[in-house]
């Protein structure tokens, strides 16, 4: 990071205080103001369509977050969090907590207005995350490798088009 700043090592400690301060700025920049201009999106939306939102937002997530480098963070979170338990702590508070709550309002939304069906939004919350953070996860362990890997875009479609016709709530039974 220090190269790629064209500073030496040295020159980042005058700005962080160790090595999990240095972690939790690039956290924030890269993660947590995502989460926070989408909050203020989904916020402004109050009017607008769940199914369209939450697409919008899944879709965000994988552009702003996914497909960067950014998104290797969660891999490294995931392969570390029983060595760093206090940066396991700080990523799970700002970014997956956040994330979820974002999710799991939108499905909450969609379920009171008639939108979705009933469904609990904490448990399709984890449903409709896994998807999108296992393309993360191939996209830094198997891509490099593989020369069949997934089209991320292709993937992100057919999640988000399977998400719109598995969440819809039912059509009122027609009666005579």
């Amino acid at each position: 990071m220090a190269r790629r700043a064209g500073v030496s090592k040295g020159t980042l400690y005058l700005y962080f205080e160790n090595k999990e301060e240095l972690f939790k700025a690039v956290v924030r920049e890269n993660i947590v103001e995502v989460i926070g201009k989408a909050e203020s999106d989904v916020a402004a939306a109050a009017g607008a369509s769940c199914n369209e939102l939450l697409r919008a937002m899944l879709n965000k997530w994988w552009c702003e977050v996914g497909s960067t480098r950014a998104s290797g963070l969660a891999k490294l979170i995931m392969a570390e969090a029983g060595n760093f338990p206090e940066i396991a702590a700080f990523y799970n508070d700002e970014v997956i907590e956040r994330g979820n709550g974002l999710i799991a309002s939108i499905v909450r939304r969609g379920v009171d207005n008639g939108e979705f069906a009933p469904v609990d939004a904490d448990v399709m919350t984890r449903v409709l995350t896994a998807p999108v953070l296992m393309l993360m996860l191939w996209s830094h362990s198997f891509f490099p490798c593989d020369t069949g890997s997934i089209d991320p875009e292709a993937f992100m479609a057919a999640f988000l088009g399977l998400v719109e016709r598995g969440i819809r709530a039912p059509a009122a039974a027609v009666t005579d």
